[in-house]
């Protein structure tokens, strides 16, 4: 299951309070964090300027000194033209001296072309067409540069100025808070630093690479829809639109590109997913940790974070923090600082993650260079009981402030109470105490436990979970691997259904039926098989992937049925915690139980890939769950190779399956959209595909690359593929890769090392072909053969006919497998790269070949006949 959620900038700041209705009505106001929440006026910025400034941008409406008739005026940002044919526009009030915003009530067009064929397919898919050209009756407009300043020359006086600005300043108000935390990161600049006089400056400077644009727009067709240009976001420009379906809301992203290279720091400390393989701003050096649990669901905390400032200028940092948690203060060397807990973000990927974003205020910019120590001190709930004894961390990844995919080494202490059971990523000291430099708010209650956790390598974040667990110990090696379970499962877990029995009767009398209940499962009764199955994964991708990257392993039961590897602490399903009757007795097919059973393998691979390999950015998160998964059947095929084709056959089929509008599920995009594939149309489209296709797509690499191995007929799915040049190659990435993050172009490089002469499409080492074609196509073809002929010249027998390539894009090309059937068996013939719907081929056979069979072994995503 997805390790962690990314896609964090486009989603949080897109619908950072949700403000999901059309433009122009109004939405219930979300509940804030009580670090923003204000009763009565808002202060005056001299009281508490940053806070201030945040609620102003929040809620500013519009200026009736400042509405305008316009007409036939352009905004063009980056890739999208929008035109103002007619109408009215009221703009803000000032904030610090800034206008940020504009309702506008008219007739206007949107036009919008996406790049390339990937994203004309998403926005093909999302609205019908794959260029976006809409009309709209309204729209609202923020943004942090000189738009208002653009237009002003361009605006006329308006008949009714004051009755416009009274009937849509309740809107605007409304809709300013979605993008009140991007405004306030970027006027935060602006705020006066420590030693200066009370008040705001009052200039209109911001940095030149930092602008922004959002356009709510209510179009005639479409509905309401956002179109986004932020200079800081490494996807500049973007299309998305909100929609609910059964009760979910989901936010569906049209498209998104990025139009700009690459700055050097890609929006610095304003940006989360700035991380994401974009040179960061500031490192995390170190993290220090002291937390108390309370049982079932409260923790209280201090976490230290060592900042080294690689790029300055900023006046504020965002960081990642669970949305139930509330701050109680904020220090930076001691001194404190003041902080916005952003109110609770939306959206398909972050409602169900719960991330919230904090943005920390310094009293002057920082400098390159510069070394902080921040210090946050906090509380709330972030566990949940789903059973005696099993709790469970809801927000694991933001139960302390981070910085996305950060790497950095942590230091953990936990007060719990007597009687439970805690794990956490790092290797466990007996070392109970941090160091003396660190704050101390935690007081220690008597008699409580306490643990201490280092981690011993960089990770890229760090988690614990809490239980009345028994252990199981196994051994891998000199890796110790340990798991947990408690006695019981999760409420709500499917009961298994009772069997019904025959009591013999007494003499003369009819049978008696009894229904028997099943004795109910009980992980705790079965974590010497968990850690059985993991201490065996565990040889199994050391002898492949290099060694196991840390000392230890600890499986945890996780309540409901998804899954995360974190580094050395799997979160692991109480489904993966049953044996095989206990599974057999759910009712389930036979490949659910196998990708059941497989659970415990995919999340250990993850200690390779997504743990020690991270991903660069959302388009390439596929590698982590893709290559675990592949991973985890490498396994099983060499285990049990008819339950690891059933698995094979399961993804195709999914990804063959058709929403309540006949579209397939493949059409949902390929694995390079990410999170982005989960949408309203097809809600299981990231697992589907990021999954399923992103494991056929490693499939389809190894077997092509085994069979081009002259002695490829000796090669087995056993000891002997450690030697296979796609096993060369994961090896190979991750020794060049280990603790950093790689992109597809990226590990695609690395294939290419290996890539044998028979493989050169058109005489070129390269996998652009694969690439292009499966990795950021859709395509499942089928494929035929058509005239097929042998003729006998000069001894030999030549076979010659069309490989047909259907239901597949005209140029997409595919290394196509074909075999000689002779006799009772099959004799390998080569692979033929199959170029468009139809390619001839001329090939040597056997003779008394009287049949050529395409791909026998379904190495390839191919439609069955």
């Amino acid at each position: 299951m997805p390790t962690r959620c990314t896609f964090v900038l486009l989603l949080c700041l897109l619908t950072a309070t949700g403000g999901l209705t059309a433009v122009g009505q109004e939405s219930a106001a979300p509940q804030s964090n009580p670090s923003v929440r204000i009763l009565g006026p808002t202060p005056p910025l001299h009281v508490d300027p940053a806070r201030a400034l945040f609620l102003q941008l929040e809620s500013v409406g519009l200026d009736p000194a400042r509405v305008y008739h316009i007409r036939d005026v352009s905004l063009d940002r980056a890739a999208f033209h929008i035109t103002l044919d007619d109408g009215e526009i009221g703009f803000s009030s000032d904030v610090a001296g800034q206008v940020t915003g504009a309702f506008f009530l008219g007739e206007g067009e949107i036009l919008l072309t996406p790049p390339n064929q990937v994203e004309r397919a998403s926005m093909m898919l999302q609205t019908g067409a794959a260029i976006l050209e809409e009309r709209f009756s309204s729209a609202y407009f923020r943004f942090n540069d000189d738009t208002f300043a653009e237009l002003r020359p361009l605006l006329t006086s308006s008949a009714n100025p004051q009755e416009f600005a009274s009937q849509w300043d309740a809107a605007a108000r409304n809709l300013a808070r979605a993008d009140a935390l991007r405004l306030f990161m970027t006027f935060s600049r602006l705020l006066p630093e420590s030693g200066e006089p009370a008040g705001p400056t009052t200039s209109t400077h911001t940095e030149s690479d930092d602008r922004f644009l959002h356009a709510r727009l209510q179009g005639g067709t479409k509905g309401t829809f956002d179109i986004y240009f932020d200079s800081n976001s490494p996807e500049q420009v973007w299309a998305a639109q909100p929609r609910s379906v059964e009760g979910t809301t989901y936010y569906d992203v049209w498209t998104s590109f990025a139009f700009l290279p690459k700055n050097k720091y890609s929006g610095g400390a304003n940006s989360i997913a700035v991380e994401e393989g974009q040179a960061s701003a500031l490192d995390i050096a170190g993290c220090t940790i002291r937390a108390q649990i309370n049982p079932p669901t409260s923790i209280q905390a201090d976490a230290v974070l060592d900042l080294k400032i690689r790029h300055g200028g900023q006046r504020s940092v965002l960081f990642e923090l669970a949305r139930t948690l509330v701050i109680a203060k904020v220090e930076a060397d001691g001194q404190p600082v003041e902080f916005i807990h952003n109110p609770s973000i939306e959206g398909t990927q972050l409602s169900r993650h719960g991330n919230d974003l904090v943005a920390v205020v310094f009293p002057k910019p920082i400098r390159a260079g510069q070394e902080i120590k921040l210090h946050f001190v906090y509380n709330g709930e972030v566990l949940s009981e789903a059973g005696p004894g099993l709790l469970y961390v809801g927000d694991r990844g933001t139960w302390y402030p981070n910085r996305g995919m950060t790497t950095t080494k942590f230091n953990l202490e936990f007060h719990y109470p007597p009687g439970w059971t805690l794990v956490a990523t790092g290797k466990r000291i007996d070392s109970t105490t941090l160091p003396s430099s660190t704050p101390a708010v935690i007081i220690p209650n008597p008699g409580e436990q306490v643990s201490h956790w280092i981690s011993e390598r960089p990770i890229p974040f760090a988690g614990f979970n809490l239980g009345k667990y028994r252990r199981a110990d196994a051994q891998a090696g000199k890796v110790s691997v340990e798991a947990y379970g408690t006695a019981a499962l999760e409420r709500g877990f499917p009961q298994a259904e009772s069997q019904p029995v025959l009591i013999p009767p007494p003499i003369g009398k009819e049978a008696i039926p009894l229904a028997i209940s099943p004795v109910p499962p009980s992980p705790a009764r079965n974590v010497e098989m968990v850690a059985a199955k993991a201490a065996h994964a565990v040889d199994f991708y050391s002898a492949r992937f290099g060694p196991y990257p840390l000392s230890d392993l600890a499986l945890t039961q996780m309540p409901g049925n998804l899954s995360q590897g974190w580094p050395g602490l799997v979160f692991l399903s109480s489904l993966s915690f049953l044996n095989a009757e206990e599974r057999s007795a759910l009712h389930m097919a036979p490949v659910e139980k196998t990708l059941i059973a497989s659970v415990i393998a995919h999340e250990t691979a993850h200690q390779w890939w997504g743990d020690l390999v991270t991903w660069d950015d959302y388009r390439d998160q596929w590698i982590s769950e893709g290559l675990a998964n592949y991973s985890s059947m490498m396994l099983l095929q060499r285990e049990n190779p008819a339950e690891f084709h059933a698995v094979m056959e399961k993804f195709r089929d999914d990804l063959l399956l058709k929403n309540k509008a006949g579209v397939a599920l493949l059409k949902d995009g390929p694995v390079t959209l990410g999170n982005r594939l989960s949408c309203s149309q097809f809600p299981t489209g990231y697992e589907a595909i990021s999954y399923g296709r992103g494991t056929w797509l490693f499939h389809m690499l190894r077997t092509m690359m085994r069979d081009a191995e002259p002695d490829r007929q000796r090669l087995s799915y056993g000891a002997d593929d450690v030697n296979e040049p796609f096993i060369r190659a994961l090896r190979r990435m991750r020794e060049q890769y280990e603790g950093r993050s790689i992109t597809t172009r990226e590990m695609m490089k690395v294939f290419q090392e290996e890539l044998p002469p028979s493989l050169w499409y058109e005489g070129r080492k390269s996998l652009d072909w694969f690439y292009e074609g499966w990795i950021n196509g859709t395509a499942i073809p089928h494929f035929d053969l058509r005239a097929v002929k042998f003729i006998d010249k000069g001894g030999k027998t030549i076979a010659s006919g069309t490989i047909l390539q259907q239901d597949a894009p005209k140029d997409l090309v595919t290394p196509v497998p074909l075999y000689a059937a002779r006799g009772s068996g099959l004799v390998f013939l080569g692979r033929v790269f199959a170029d468009g719907p139809e390619t001839p081929f001329h090939l040597s056979v056997p003779a008394a070949t009287k049949k050529i069979v395409v791909d026998p072994n379904k190495t390839l995503l191919a439609r069955s006949r």
